[in-house]
C-alpha cells in the first residue's frame, strides 16, 4: 500500500466511521463502542504502517486526472493541488501514531467507564472524528487546510463535555468560545502572512520576526498553540474542563490530543515557520516557566483531585514550551520526548481519576483514603504515573526533564539576553518538578493511602477494560524511561529532532538496574531482619487512646501553603479570577453591555443627542 493511501485511511478512517456511528440509536451505546474500538484498532495499525515510512509530500487531491484539463481550470487546480498537500515528515508521523495509540486505549477504557450518567450524546461518533480531524491537522501542509481541521478539533471537544449539569454546561461553553476565539486570532496570523507575501505553504515557510507585522503574526498564529495546548494565560479552559467532564474526555483531549496537538504546532512555529529573535525567544522562556510554576502551584491548593490534574496538565505545557524556546537541539529533543512522556502519564492519571469516581462517586480527597486496599492495580498505576509526572528516575518523566535541564545549560552558552538568565530558567523548571512531587504526595496518599471508609469496602478491581489501559500506559512509562537513552531518544526522537550529543551523563538502563536492586535489598533486609521485630500497638495521641479510624486530612495540611502572606494575595486573586482570560475579558464585555444599557434610556432628546454626535464625528473623519 502506498503512502498516499496510508495517509488517506489514517484521515478518512476515522471520520467515516463517527459518521456511521451517528446512525445506531443511542440505546446500542456497547455496540457502538465495541465499532468505535474496532475503527480504532485498524486507525493504529495504519498509523504504525505510515510511521515506518520515509518522509515525502503528498498531494490527497481525489480524482483530479478526471477533471479536463482545459486553460480555465488549469489555475483552479493548482490552487487545489497546493491547498490538499500534506507534509509526511517525522514529526506528522510520530504525531499521527500517538494519536492512533491513544484512541485505541482510550476508546477501550470508555466502553467500561461509561455509565448513563456520564455519557455525552453520541460520544463514539464525536470520539472518532475527533481522530481523523487530529491527523488532517498534524499531516496538512498548507495553513489553511491546517486551520480546517484545527477549528473542527474545537466543536468536537465542545461535544465531549456533556452538559449535563449548570456546571458542565458552563465548562463546556467556556471551553468553545476560548478555543474559538483563538482559532479566529490565529486566521489573523494567516491573514497577516499573505499580506505579507509569503507561501502559506508550513515547510517552505521561514519568516524573521524583525519587523512588526511578522511578530504580530507569530503572536497571533502562538495564541492558537498555547490556548489549545493550555499554556499560560491562556489555560483556564483545562482545570474547569477535567472537573467537569467524563474523565475519559478529559484524558483523550486535555491530556493527550489537545496536548500533542498544540506542542505539535508550537514546534512548527518556533522552530521552522518563524525564526525568532532573541526578545521573543526571551518572551517565549517567560512563558515557560510561569506556566510551570502557576500551574503546579494551583495544584498544591486543591482538593478536588480531576482538578488537581487539569492543572498538573497546565504546569507540564511549560517544560514543553521551554524547551522547544530553547532552540538548541537538547531543548528540542526534551520538549518532543517530555511531549509523549506527558501525553502517556497525564492521560494515565485521568484514566486513574475515572476509575476513582466510577467506584466511589466522589471527586474530593478528604471523602477517601485508603482505596489502595481494595484498587490495587489502579493504585500501582497511579504509583507509577505520579512519579513519572514528578520526574522520579528511572521513569520516562526524568528522562525527558533531564534532556530540557541540559538543554537550558547548553543555551546559556549563548551571549544574548535570554541565554545570560539559564540559571533562572533552570531553577525554576527544576523547583516546579518538586512542587509536582509534593503535589502527588497528597494525590496518592489522600485517595489511596490511610484508613478505608466501609462504605467501599466493596470496592472490586477486576474489570479488564479499565484495568489494561492504565496496565499499559504504566508499562510504556516505565519501559521510555529505562530504555530512554539505549533505544527512545536514538530511534524515536532523534529521527524527528535530528543528532544532539549530551552535556552531561545518563545511562537509563544501568540507573534502572541499580534503582530495582536496591528495592530488592530493601525488601530483603525488611524481611529477613526487620520485619520480625516489628512491633504493632494502638496509637495513643495527646493523653488519649486515639482511634483506628481516625486520619489525618491530608488536603489540610496543604492549606498551610494558601496562608502564606504573599502567597494568599496570589491565590485571592485567583479566586476572583483575576488570572483568568476569559472571566475579564467576559467582565469586560458586560461592562460595556451594561455602559450602553444604561445610555439607550428610551428618551427620545437623549437619542437626538447621539445622532446628532454621531453625525459630527463622521463629519470630522472626511474632512
Amino acid at each position: 500500500m502506498s503512502t498516499q493511501n496510508v495517509l488517506h485511511m489514517v484521515i478518512i478512517l476515522p471520520v467515516l466511521a463517527g459518521m456511521v456511528l451517528f446512525l445506531i440509536p443511542r440505546q446500542y451505546f456497547y455496540t457502538k463502542g465495541i465499532l468505535a474500538c474496532l475503527a480504532a484498532l485498524i486507525n493504529l495499525v495504519f498509523s504504525v504502517l505510515l510511521f515506518g515510512r520515509s518522509s515525502e509530500m503528498i498531494n490527497i487531491c481525489v480524482g483530479k486526472e478526471l477533471i479536463p484539463a482545459t486553460s480555465a481550470l488549469q489555475a483552479v487546480i493548482a490552487q487545489a493541488e497546493s491547498f490538499m498537500m500534506m507534509n509526511s515528515d517525522g514529526l506528522g508521523r510520530l504525531i499521527v501514531l500517538f494519536v492512533g495509540l491513544f484512541t485505541f486505549v482510550i476508546c477501550v477504557y470508555s466502553l467500561g467507564y461509561l455509565f448513563s450518567r456520564t455519557r455525552p450524546k453520541h460520544y463514539f461518533s464525536w470520539f472518532m472524528i475527533t481522530a481523523g480531524f487530529s491527523n488532517g491537522a498534524v499531516m496538512a501542509d498548507h495553513v489553511l487546510l491546517f486551520i480546517f481541521f484545527w477549528g473542527i478539533l474545537g466543536l468536537t471537544l465542545y461535544k465531549l463535555v456533556r452538559g449535563h449539569n449548570s456546571l458542565s454546561a458552563s465548562a463546556a461553553k467556556k471551553t468553545f468560545i476560548l478555543i474559538g476565539a483563538s482559532d479566529g486570532i490565529m486566521i489573523l496570523g494567516v491573514a497577516l502572512i499573505w499580506h505579507l507575501g509569503y507561501p502559506l505553504s508550513m515547510s517552505s515557510m521561514s519568516i524573521t520576526t524583525g519587523n512588526a507585522l511578522p511578530v504580530a503574526a507569530f503572536i497571533c498564529l502562538v495564541i492558537g498553540a498555547f490556548t489549545k495546548a493550555g499554556a499560560f494565560p491562556f489555560h483556564s479552559w483545562v482545570p474547569d474542563y477535567a472537573s467537569y467532564a467524563p474523565a475519559s474526555s478529559s484524558a483523550f483531549m486535555p491530556a493527550s490530543l489537545d496536548k500533542l496537538l498544540g506542542i505539535y504546532f508550537i514546534a512548527r512555529l518556533f522552530n521552522q515557520m518563524f525564526i525568532l529573535n532573541e526578545w521573543i525567544t526571551l518572551v517565549m522562556l517567560i512563558v515557560g516557566v510561569s506556566t510551570i510554576i502557576i500551574g503546579v502551584m494551583m495544584a498544591l491548593v486543591q482538593h478536588n483531585y480531576k482538578r488537581l490534574l487539569g492543572y498538573h496538565a497546565v504546569s507540564q505545557v511549560g517544560y514543553m514550551v521551554t524547551g522547544f524556546a530553547l532552540g538548541t537541539p537538547l531543548g528540542i529533543a526534551g520538549g518532543l520526548f517530555h511531549m509523549l512522556n506527558n501525553a502517556i502519564y497525564k492521560s494515565g492519571l485521568f484514566l486513574v481519576a475515572g476509575r476513582v469516581e466510577r467506584h466511589t462517586g466522589r471527586n474530593m480527597i478528604e471523602d477517601l483514603g485508603g482505596l489502595s486496599k481494595v484498587m490495587p492495580v489502579t493504585f500501582f498505576a497511579a504509583v507509577v504515573f505520579s512519579l513519572a509526572i514528578a520526574g522520579i528516575p528511572p521513569l520516562n518523566g526524568f528522562a525527558s526533564k533531564w534532556l530540557i535541564y541540559q538543554g537550558i545549560i547548553e543555551f546559556g552558552k549563548g551571549e544574548g539576553v535570554a541565554n545570560q538568565l539559564w540559571i533562572v530558567w533552570l531553577v525554576l523548571a527544576m523547583f516546579g518538578s518538586a512542587l509536582t512531587l509534593a503535589s502527588f504526595v497528597k494525590f496518592l496518599s489522600g485517595i489511596f493511602l490511610g484508613h478505608l471508609k466501609d462504605v467501599y469496602l466493596t470496592i472490586k478491581d477486576n474489570r479488564f477494560l479499565l484495568c489494561a489501559p492504565q496496565i499499559l500506559l504504566a508499562a510504556l512509562c516505565i519501559v521510555f524511561g529505562v530504555f530512554a537513552a539505549e533505544w527512545v531518544i536514538p530511534k524515536i526522537i532523534v529521527s524527528v529532532s535530528g543528532e544532539f550529543s549530551y552535556t552531561g551523563v545518563w545511562e537509563s538502563a544501568t540507573v534502572s538496574l541499580m534503582v530495582a536492586l536496591s528495592i530488592i535489598l530493601g525488601l530483603l533486609i525488611y524481611v529477613l531482619f526487620v520485619g520480625k521485630k516489628v512491633r504493632i500497638d494502638k496509637p495513643f495521641m495527646l493523653g488519649e487512646q486515639a482511634d483506628h479510624r481516625a486520619g489525618f486530612p491530608v488536603a489540610e495540611f496543604y492549606k498551610t501553603i494558601s496562608e502564606t502572606p504573599f502567597l494568599r494575595f496570589m491565590y485571592k486573586a485567583a479566586e476572583k479570577k483575576y488570572f483568568d482570560i476569559y472571566e475579564v475579558a467576559r467582565g469586560a464585555v458586560l461592562g460595556v453591555s451594561k455602559g450602553l444599557s444604561w445610555l439607550h434610556q428610551g428618551i427620545l432628546p437623549v437619542y437626538m443627542i447621539w445622532i446628532i454626535a454621531g453625525l459630527l464625528i463622521m463629519l470630522l473623519i472626511v474632512m
